[in-house]
């Protein structure tokens, strides 16, 4: 019996996207804790632009071997946090694959003080680091590494300031 030939294609429906917000209220699925991701904070100076940024650099503890990754974010800013909501992996074009951690990088002109960084996965759970930047002495602190109360809320990123990355306009 032959197969019938179809008269037009069928429609596949498209996922939603979510939310900062709507991430932040869902309740996770419960799993064991283990470090997934790594943030370094670190100042770039563009000579190009001329122009100090903070970067906030966020990559996977696992390196990948077959192709090189980027991490796809998505990121609200509002007066004293940053928002930034993990979406998943991306290739990079590159003709040179070596093994490396997935990796991307968010840049940002205008923070001074107190301000928290929250990394929000797509099952819910949110980890908050809480830095002090100030770029009249040079220097960025991590204050704290938090976890907002939450059913089924785990630890799933380490938080660091890069001082060895620093480049300050001189």
């Amino acid at each position: 019996m032959p197969l019938r030939k179809p008269d037009d294609v069928p429609k596949i429906p498209k996922a939603r996207k979510k939310s900062i917000d709507s991430l932040k209220n869902s309740t996770p699925t419960k799993k064991a804790n283990e470090i997934e991701y790594r943030v370094f904070v670190y100042f770039q100076f563009d000579k190009l632009q001329n122009k100090q940024f903070y970067v906030v650099s966020i990559e996977t503890i696992k390196e990948f071997s077959s192709l090189n990754y980027e991490i796809s974010v998505d990121v609200q800013k509002k007066k004293n946090s940053i928002d930034i909501s993990l979406r998943g992996l991306n290739t990079r074009l590159s003709y040179i694959v070596k093994p490396q951690p997935a990796r991307t990088d968010l840049f940002f002109e205008d923070l001074f003080g107190k301000h928290e960084i929250n990394l929000v996965k797509q099952d819910g759970s949110i980890n908050t680091g809480v830095y002090d930047f100030n770029i009249f002495k040079k220097q960025i602190d991590l204050l704290s590494e938090e976890m907002p109360k939450k059913k089924n809320n785990r630890k799933f990123c380490s938080f660091s300031v890069a001082e060895t990355l620093f480049s300050v306009k001189e």
